[in-house]
């Protein structure tokens, strides 16, 4: 059941890079997070409410809750939104997928997960990937500013991971958490977006719509549920494999959608990443 939970999260999200930049057309970064964090948590407390759950009340919970927030779907979504913006589909995908690397440095650190030799080998092998990947932003091949905003967004990414596995959340189901987490993040970023951006640059048409609708319920709503419930199953660090699943779709979905294709050298770091982070995810075989 973990396992295809992982397939279908790396599915929608792989999608979901050329997704929105088709809804980037039609309006703003920080709007277009907002409006796709907004409507993910209605639809989740929607149906939260129908299977009788209720919210959290107690401090711990929402504190625990509210950390989670503010690193994935808060700093981590409107960074992503943003580099996607700047870099092509594919290229973003693959840089998203740098998540295990960091998550495996910060579990090591903070929750003493123990990191092995192959997962170290892995970490360094990704990283190599890594600067591979971004090298065509030193000739203004891709823009440098979305390679350095997606590397933070992924970082945020594997803080909110750490969290989720160090908070003690037994008492919530993934689906209420997720669905508060969203509700959270919603009354903080759609007020920057509206001071930020205001909303001259959003056109609320059918080219708007169905990307919006794509990018808040299917790669929002339902693969935080997933990776919550993905969370509790396993380790912080193999929580996180489905990053290299995920390039593997959006270089597909940016081919077939967008028209983007990768150089030679961003096929090279993508793979070396690829390979790291197969190995920062495999677990031991005592485990």
């Amino acid at each position: 059941m973990t396992l295809g939970f992982i397939v279908v999260i790396a599915v929608l999200i792989g999608a979901n890079y050329s997704v929105m930049q088709l809804a980037l057309e039609h309006t703003t970064p920080l709007l277009l997070t907002g409006m796709r964090v907004g409507i993910g948590c209605v639809a989740l407390l929607v149906y939260a409410r129908i299977r009788g759950e209720t919210v959290p009340r107690d401090r711990h919970t929402l504190i625990g809750i509210g950390l989670v927030s503010i690193c994935i779907t808060t700093l981590s979504s409107m960074t992503l939104v943003t580099g996607v913006g700047l870099v092509p589909a594919g290229v973003a995908a693959l840089l998203s997928s740098l998540v295990p690397m960091w998550t495996a440095v910060l579990a090591f650190g903070l929750l003493s997960e123990r990191l092995s030799v192959l997962a170290a080998t892995g970490v360094a092998i990704g990283v190599v990937g890594a600067l591979v990947l971004a090298s065509p932003a030193l000739d203004g091949a891709t823009d440098p500013k979305g390679v350095i905003i997606l590397l933070f967004s992924g970082l945020a990414w594997a803080a909110g991971l750490v969290v989720m596995r160090w908070w003690n959340f037994a008492g919530v189901s993934p689906l209420m958490l997720t669905a508060v987490q969203l509700a959270m993040s919603t009354v903080v970023v759609i007020p920057i977006a509206l001071v930020v951006e205001g909303t001259g640059g959003t056109d609320m048409g059918l080219g708007l719509i169905g990307p919006l609708f794509y990018a808040s319920v299917p790669a929002t709503a339902v693969t935080f549920a997933l990776m919550a419930s993905v969370t509790r199953r396993a380790s912080a660090t193999q929580a996180a494999s489905v990053a290299y699943l995920t390039p593997v779709f959006g270089v597909a979905f940016a081919w077939v959608v967008r028209g983007d294709g990768l150089s030679a050298v961003e096929w090279v770091g993508g793979a070396l990443l690829i390979v790291g982070v197969v190995l920062v995810t495999t677990p031991r075989r005592r485990t």
